[in-house]
């Protein structure tokens, strides 16, 4: 196995000769064993030991055991320690699912700090297995059958291509010790279920079952890669990227040969769940909205619009002092005093000074504002009318700032100013007032 080990490495890992490894270390026999053969290879590593307090003293002694085989091969050692049950508590999580947020968050910090360069762990064949069959179950699509990736960023597993039999005889004729968890015999857990009664019967009925299922596993990867190509290049062809959200043409994302598929494979990152709404969207009314934890997806007539939720601001409004030449919060404009005026647009406009009262107001709009816009001799307009006629998202009015004087709107931001602030023949101070897009 260490012949294979080091040429495995040496062929699909090289960067990590010259680098500064940490090795994830619990004490158990997996663990035990990768930290067995990177010492015969004379790489650079160093240990981290996560303690989770989830087996009384048992935990403990497991930190002991991993500290002590460290201080006696002069393997520097970093440990810590977590209450994992409150935690889970506290976020509404598994036990599982906290403790693996605790160990890579704590990693991760590791890794910076002491200034290292990857994270080593010992994940082999029979827990890609294993993960494929909870996957199975969950029903978590092409992405939960591809298996654990054997690198995701500075996290490396390289003992994937080895099973726990491979493992369990090195460890036996290396004479390597190891603790045992006594938690791994309990079929308190699925995965623990899945290892003691479901693999077994799998392995009986096909010896080789786990070597076709690493083929298979490759097989998925391929047909995933593939997949990937796909939808990035659809994905130019349907998609517009607008400032910080994504526009999706329903006309022809429609005409897609199932488009559920690609709608799903480009939104499942962003943490949505309610897949049906999500695909009634496309043939629903304008306004209809989905919702992850951090994401919205809305309908805005010929367009899914993925934008970020709009946190509420803790400031709601935002002052400009008289002589103020520049804004940069909560947008960027840019004030200065002209002879006279050019040609205004959307995002230029000219006002009479002599008019506006200090400090300037910006702020978003509210139900009932109005203004009167220029060029309508004085006829008021509701802003919801105004938006309803540019035929703005419900994104972009929520993005829409107002620009104010004594609580009488100057600007609607980068779409239409006020009548009652145009610049006449008597007008001696001329404002120009410009919005930087």
């Amino acid at each position: 196995m260490l012949e294979k080990f080091k040429i495995h490495i040496a062929q699909n890992f090289p960067s990590l000769k010259n680098g500064k490894l940490f090795l994830a270390v619990s004490g158990g026999l997996d663990s035990m064993v990768l930290l067995h053969l990177f010492r015969q290879l004379q790489y650079d590593i160093a240990v981290l030991h996560c303690n989770f307090q989830l087996r009384g003293i048992e935990s403990f002694q497991d930190q002991i055991f991993v500290q002590e085989y460290s201080i006696k091969n002069s393997i520097p050692f970093f440990y810590t320690q977590f209450d994992t049950e409150n935690f889970a508590k506290d976020y509404k999580l598994s036990i599982q699912v906290a403790a693996r947020e605790l160990r890579y968050s704590w990693f991760y910090e590791q890794l910076e700090e002491q200034n290292y360069d990857f994270i080593l762990t010992a994940h082999h064949a029979d827990d890609n297995l294993e993960t494929f069959l909870i996957n199975l179950s969950r029903a978590t699509g092409l992405d939960g059958l591809i298996g654990i990736p054997e690198q995701n960023d500075t996290i490396i597993r390289p003992l994937l291509v080895f099973n726990r039999l491979d493992i369990e005889n090195y460890a036996n004729e290396n004479q390597i010790k190891w603790r045992e968890d006594s938690s791994n015999a309990s079929d308190k857990y699925v995965r623990n279920k899945i290892r003691h009664q479901l693999v077994p019967i799998l392995k009986e009925i096909h010896p080789n079952f786990l070597a076709s299922f690493q083929k298979t596993q490759q097989y998925l990867q391929q047909a995933n890669e593939m997949v990937d190509d796909a939808a990035s290049i659809l994905f130019s062809q349907v998609v517009e990227e607008k400032g910080d959200a994504f526009y999706f043409n329903v006309k022809k994302l429609s005409k897609l040969p199932n488009y559920k598929s690609y709608l799903y494979h480009w939104l499942k990152d962003f943490g949505f769940s309610a897949w049906e709404d999500i695909y009634n969207l496309v043939d629903g009314q304008s306004g209809k909205q989905v919702f992850s934890n951090e994401f919205r997806l809305l309908k805005d007539r010929k367009y899914l619009i993925l934008s970020s939720l709009i946190q509420e601001d803790a400031i709601d409004e935002y002052f400009i002092e008289k002589n103020q030449s520049e804004v940069k919060i909560p947008l960027k404009l840019a004030i200065c005093k002209v002879s006279d005026i050019s040609l205004a647009s959307n995002t230029i406009i000219f006002v009479d000074e002599d008019l506006l009262v200090f400090p300037l107001v910006l702020r978003k709009w509210k139900t009932g504002d109005f203004f009167q816009p220029f060029g309508m001799n004085g006829k008021e307009k509701k802003i919801s009318k105004l938006f309803k006629d540019e035929k703005l998202s419900l994104l972009d009015k929520e993005n829409t700032w107002l620009l104010c004087s004594n609580n009488q709107i100057v600007w609607v931001t980068g779409i239409r100013q006020d009548e009652r602030y145009r610049i006449e023949k008597t007008t001696t101070n001329i404002l120009k007032i410009q919005l930087i897009i």
